[in-house]
């Protein structure tokens, strides 16, 4: 098997702005750096510390324009976007109020309400309660498009790695196994069980695309894409080589 490292990416805030990297230092045992290093518990979400499950969080699944939003860190500050919305530029340590306002004109005002951004604990806050990164195969992602008949946006499944060269579905081949992306390794842990987040386009934040019933539909199941874990950490890089180790 050799394939390439296409694209990185990483969401600061769970559920809230996706980022894209050119690159990324990997480190043994933790998440890509700073992926979902912050979420928004909501009313009544467990308060305890260390992971949680993502049912505690604002999140796509529950309201889709979250889908839309962009991010960029600069130090200790999120940059965030939105089609709808004016930009915003936040300290998550302080500027929990200012999110929330900016949040509100587009998060279901049914849903329960921001009442707290919490910082992650070092495993991160995926949806996985490990140290997980996420890898997408782009061949599935077209197969899944063709039985929509829709092109797909990679965003929808908030992968942080698209690894392209594999076969459609191939990726789920690949679990208990080893990829090598220079001096990383990272093994294949479990294939990754999506939600109605994945049904929102990521340009309009609207529910465009049934891919829950497609995935079940064309191939028995509601999974898309793989998480991995770190065994050895390193540099990785778009255009990066891709092996089965």
């Amino acid at each position: 098997m050799s394939c390439t490292l296409d694209q990185i990416w990483r969401f600061p805030i769970k559920g809230i702005g996706a980022e894209p990297l050119d690159r990324v230092e990997l480190s043994e045992g933790l998440p890509l750096p700073l992926d979902r290093a912050w979420a928004v518990l909501e009313d009544g979400g467990d308060a305890s510390e260390g992971w949680r499950s993502c049912r505690n969080f604002l999140r796509g699944a529950k309201g889709p324009s979250l889908m839309a939003v962009m991010a960029r860190m600069e130090g200790d500050m999120v940059h965030l976007s939105h089609p709808d919305r004016p930009d915003l530029k936040i300290d998550p340590a302080q500027d929990s109020t200012a999110l929330f306002d900016w949040l509100k004109p587009i998060y279901p005002a049914e849903r329960k309400a921001p009442a707290a951004l919490v910082k992650s604990p070092p495993e991160g806050m995926s949806d996985a309660p490990f140290a997980s990164i996420s890898i997408l195969n782009p061949s599935s992602l077209r197969a899944l498009g063709q039985k929509l008949g829709q092109a797909l946006d990679a965003r929808r499944f908030r992968g942080n790695l698209i690894v392209d060269g594999l076969a459609p579905w191939e990726e789920f081949d690949l679990v208990g196994k080893t990829l090598s992306i220079g001096d990383t390794r990272l093994e294949i842990v479990e294939r990754i069980t999506r939600c109605r987040a994945t049904e929102a386009n990521p340009e309009t934040g609207k529910r465009d695309a049934n891919t829950l019933r497609a995935l079940e539909d064309g191939w028995g199941h509601q999974d898309f894409g793989v998480y991995a874990m770190v065994r050895t950490g390193g540099t990785i890089a778009t255009g990066d080589a891709v092996n089965l180790t």
